[in-house]
């Protein structure tokens, strides 16, 4: 058994966020994570990083210049098209915009690459949290070890493990899920294709259904096909069966312009279904005594481009709220939550707004709008992201 300051469950973006800026402030932390290596799963496509919450974090971690040789430039490019293939609205990236696009993965390695060595233990599956009072608590992992902390941070996503020790809520499905699948190289592989998504982020949308494709590193092009149904909807495909699902899932957009089903018809990987869940949008809870919980594990959200921004932020105020309150914990983390239960909401409001505009009887046209009406009063351009 062994007693570390600030122990971490948790390598996604936050929880490395978190770890970088501690580090920065010299206080030590240790980072438990489940999975086996860096490399063990592909981590996701890309991400745009907000001038107002991902890239307040990054300044804070001191890695904004490391930051700026990851960005993809003209990725911020927008077109969304109507299901015969009419353009409805474009806007060229002419690189004064405020959300560049990175890839998920090499942004987690560039943190994983900022921390000391030994920082994240890999392999660390938690089996289980139990408070042992006076604000200490003891992580038990799979293999049978532990770990007894002063203070605790869940930063393990929309399953936390560690957010039962404050709440006993748990995310549900929210109506909606999407299917992702891969063009790979399509420049040279699927030049049709390629041609109609463009240089950034296309969108095609119709009441309950719809599909956004990102233009990722390499010319991959990367489409979430979404759709609002049922789970039991999604039980009748045979995800195991590969051309039947593709032909399932393109059957929905039947009359559809070719050059757009093919993203789908013609992909290079297997459909992968991602139900949506989210916790309620005022999820907090009281006060307890060394542990807390940033990013999906406090606050998860149906995807809508801010939950990675929103994770990295948590991660860094929560740093910087530590280093300011070295001997004060309670009032650290009180000040840290004070802070993160309105954003959160506010985020995740947002976010079932955007929803609505993308997939309710209104579409495109009420999405038109706000890309057209420009940005809210708190710099908010909300465009919906993958997981």
């Amino acid at each position: 058994m062994t007693t570390t300051h600030v122990t971490i469950i948790g390598a996604g973006l936050g929880g490395l966020t978190l770890a970088r800026v501690l580090h920065v402030h010299g206080i030590p932390s240790t980072v438990y994570e489940a999975e086996s290596s860096p490399t063990a799963r592909a981590q996701g496509g890309m991400l745009d990083i907000h001038d107002y919450n991902g890239q307040l974090a990054l300044e804070a971690a001191g890695l904004m210049d490391e930051f700026r040789g990851l960005v993809l430039e003209g990725r911020e490019a927008t077109r969304l098209l109507d299901r015969d293939g009419t353009v409805l609205f474009e806007k060229a990236d002419d690189g004064t915009g405020d959300r560049p696009e990175v890839q998920r993965g090499e942004l987690r390695q560039l943190l994983l690459d900022s921390l000391p060595p030994g920082t994240v233990r890999w392999g660390h599956k938690v089996g289980g949290t139990r408070a042992l009072g006076e604000g200490r608590h003891e992580v038990t992992f799979a293999d049978g070890t532990s770990v007894v902390t002063e203070l605790l941070v869940g930063a393990d996503g929309a399953w936390s493990r560690v957010r039962p020790l404050l709440s006993d809520a748990v995310p549900e499905y929210t109506g909606m899920s999407c299917v992702e699948v891969y063009l790979y190289d399509s420049d040279t592989r699927h030049p049709v294709s390629a041609k109609t998504v463009g240089g950034g982020a296309l969108f095609v949308l119709a009441p309950g259904k719809g599909f956004v494709t990102h233009r990722e590193k390499g010319g991959d092009l990367h489409t979430y096909v979404m759709f609002v149904r049922p789970q039991d909807w999604f039980a009748d495909i045979d995800f195991t069966d590969s051309a039947a699902a593709t032909a399932r899932i393109a059957a929905e957009f039947d009359g559809w312009a070719p050059e757009l089903t093919a993203l789908i018809t013609d992909a290079d990987t297997a459909p992968v279904l991602r139900p949506l869940v989210a916790l309620p949008v005022e999820h907090r809870w009281e006060r307890v005594p060394g542990v807390t919980l940033i990013g999906d594990a406090a606050h998860v959200a149906a995807p809508n481009g801010e939950g990675a921004n929103l994770a990295m932020l948590d991660g860094a105020e929560l740093a910087q709220s530590l280093a300011a309150h070295r001997d004060d914990l309670e009032t650290a983390l009180a000040e840290y939550e004070r802070a993160m239960f309105p954003r959160s909401a506010a985020t995740a409001t947002e976010g079932t707004e955007l929803y609505a505009l993308m997939f309710g009887d209104s579409t495109p046209h009420g999405l038109i709008s706000m890309f057209t009406d420009g940005p809210d009063e708190t710099g908010s351009t909300t465009r919906p992201q993958g997981q």
